[in-house]
């Protein structure tokens, strides 16, 4: 009896050990899954293709078709005259090496800046909505690539060597909406009383995000780049409203009614008591 029934514990044996290493397999493939899922996340400096719904709303309605991608990459400006053949796309579908929704359309300037083409095909041949053609339409019916809002241009002043005093205008020059979205500052050096500063200027309200002035700045690690317009440019709170400005005054509805005070040393202070220091009327 003792014999016979060896071959049985070692049956039983040998099954719940596979159970055990099927479970921690299991287990462990979880555990990778959700770290490659978390990474999978797209980084909130991910810039997407013009026309790109509020991320979230974007991530819902985008199926990953990659059509957009497919358009860019296919379009007549993008083939290069001296070889016939198309250029690399300005878009790409993320793959688990990036740090983007896996399967989303997105671009970084520096690789491949957007072209600005006037006939926005990736816009065009989204079928979902998730590139809004809207968005880029203008008031009588026609696509405007001067109404993309991929992102906005950022100027760092410590790294850019136009605020050093060394000319240079290459971000200037390369912008496909030269003295509308960059403009040049002309301010005196003071240090040399001889120069001038050529400073850039990025006007939040035509520039596009395209990311040309990116690509063509001349120093190592670019002093102009390109963020998302809500990183870039903030959000104020309900409480502060631009009453100029009757759309600004629309966020007001969501005032939660808590009054948010700031009180400093100067606040207790007239506007009179400081703001003419040093002002000599005689």
């Amino acid at each position: 009896m003792i014999t016979k029934e060896k071959p049985l514990i070692s049956e039983r044996r040998k099954f719940f050990t596979n159970m055990a290493h099927n479970t921690g397999l299991g287990v462990m493939g979880g555990l990778l899954w959700a770290g490659f899922a978390d990474k999978a996340k797209s980084s909130p400096l991910t810039l997407r293709p013009p026309g790109a719904l509020d991320e979230e709303d974007f991530l819902r309605v985008c199926i990953k078709c990659g059509l957009c991608a497919e358009a860019c990459v296919n379009r007549p400006s993008n083939i290069n005259k001296e070889t016939g053949k198309p250029r690399p796309s300005t878009l790409q579908m993320a793959k688990a090496k990036d740090e983007v929704t896996i399967g989303t359309p997105f671009f970084k300037p520096l690789d491949t800046p957007c072209y600005m083409c006037e006939d926005i095909p990736c816009t065009v041949v989204c079928p979902t909505g998730a590139l809004d053609l809207a968005s880029v339409t203008n008031l009588i019916g026609e696509l405007d690539f001067k109404m993309m809002k991929m992102g906005i241009a950022v100027v760092e002043p410590n790294a850019c060597i136009a605020f050093w005093g060394i000319q240079c205008d290459a971000c200037y020059r390369a912008c496909p909406l030269m003295n509308e979205a960059i403009t040049l500052q002309y301010d005196r050096n003071e240090r040399t009383g001889k120069h001038a500063f050529l400073k850039p200027v990025i006007n939040m309200n035509v520039c596009t995000g395209c990311g040309l002035c990116e690509q063509a700045c001349v120093t190592e690690k670019p002093a102009i780049f390109i963020r998302p317009r809500e990183i870039a440019l903030g959000k104020p709170g309900d409480h502060y409203v631009k009453g100029w400005d009757s759309k600004d005054q629309e966020r007001v509805a969501n005032q939660s009614g808590k009054d948010v005070t700031t009180k400093t040393e100067r606040s207790e202070q007239g506007a009179s008591d400081y703001l003419n220091e040093g002002v000599d009327f005689d």
